[in-house]
């Protein structure tokens, strides 16, 4: 049984296996002992906080496969980025040259470093066992950050958006980095997303030309990866288009992997989750799959279940899945159709 819960400070050397296995570009899981403590510290205060507004607060949720305490899997919300240090990115806009006397009027694809995203809730983090790549889990990885958001609007912004990781080929070369990030840093591109991970993002942020980067400037190569993902993470990024969200012409500095962007309530597990009764009932399994969970703060709960249920019923649950989730016959229990 895979059940989704806030990690506790317990899931360290867990955590940090999968730092280790994660992609390079996931910057937010590094492998590093004290930054992980410190994450896991922070998202334990933040779940136990009585919040009223989006603010610094991270939530960091791992997915258990209960029997064996064994973590396959790990994903984050920060209520609002950039609220403890100015959040970078790249603005990917045409820069315009006109003129009338000469009948000109041409756009120039530019990178011009910014700070649009401030504000707005970002999900990252994202990391699942190869295992589980492709499976209904991963779903319940993402996607119940969602449900979260949806049980606890107050804590978080009225836009959503998530980094993807940039494309970087096997032995750790990102043709982007090289491209531009690596003229004004003397590091790899491991090296310099290590860095980002376990150090003030600004400071190195704050490095990055600040001037417009002219795309047509670059290597093709590079030009050619600007917003694209790397392979590896086509899951995650299929999982939220299919939430609703959309790229937005923003891309990471480092590896110019695409940013997506949705605005909160048009998200479709925040829009189409539907809360119910949970009933004590027996264990004959349904035809729907849904992702389940408690709407609550500190011990928040999800996790798959197939189910024959309508609207305005109640959903009948057996003990087990009770238990899993953290409720009782007539609690409340939150459901989307996966």
């Amino acid at each position: 049984m895979l059940v989704l819960r806030p990690v506790a400070l317990d899931d360290l050397p867990q955590l940090q296996q999968l730092a280790r296995d994660s992609l390079i570009g996931v910057t937010s899981l590094p492998d590093d002992t004290d930054c992980l403590r410190r994450k896991i510290l922070d998202s334990v205060t933040s779940f136990a906080s009585d919040v009223q507004d989006s603010g610094p607060e991270s939530y960091c949720f791992v997915l258990e496969d209960v029997p064996g305490s064994r973590l396959l899997g790990c994903a984050e919300i920060v209520a609002s980025a950039g609220a403890r240090q100015p959040f970078y990115s790249f603005r990917n806009r045409p820069y315009v040259s006109a003129s009338r006397e000469l009948n000109i009027h041409h756009g120039v694809p530019a990178l011009s470093l910014c700070q649009d995203l401030g504000g707005f809730t970002q999900l990252r983090g994202f990391h699942i066992n190869h295992e589980l790549a492709g499976s209904a889990f991963a779903q319940l990885l993402s996607r119940a950050r969602l449900l979260f958001i949806a049980a606890h609007p107050q804590r978080f912004g009225d836009g959503v958006f998530s980094e993807m990781v940039g494309y970087s080929d096997a032995q750790g070369q990102s043709p982007f980095w090289d491209a531009l990030g690596s003229h004004f840093f003397n590091l790899s591109y491991a090296e310099a997303e290590h860095l980002r991970g376990t150090h003030d993002r600004t400071l190195l942020a704050e490095m990055m030309p600040h001037y417009p980067i002219y795309v047509p400037m670059l290597p093709a190569q590079a030009q050619a990866l600007i917003g694209q993902v790397h392979p590896d993470g086509q899951e995650a990024l299929d999982i939220l288009e299919h939430e609703g969200f959309a790229t937005n012409g923003y891309v990471d500095l480092f590896d110019a992997g695409p940013t997506l962007f949705a605005r909160t309530p048009s998200i479709r597990s925040v829009a189409q989750s539907r809360v119910a009764v949970a009933r004590a009932g027996g264990t004959e399994g349904g035809r729907t799959r849904y992702l389940a969970s408690n709407d609550d703060g500190q011990n928040f709960r999800a996790m798959l279940v197939e189910l024959d249920w309508c609207a305005d019923q109640p959903v009948i649950l057996d003990a087990a899945t009770l238990s899993a989730l953290g409720l009782q016959d007539g609690s409340a229990v939150r459901l989307v159709a996966l």
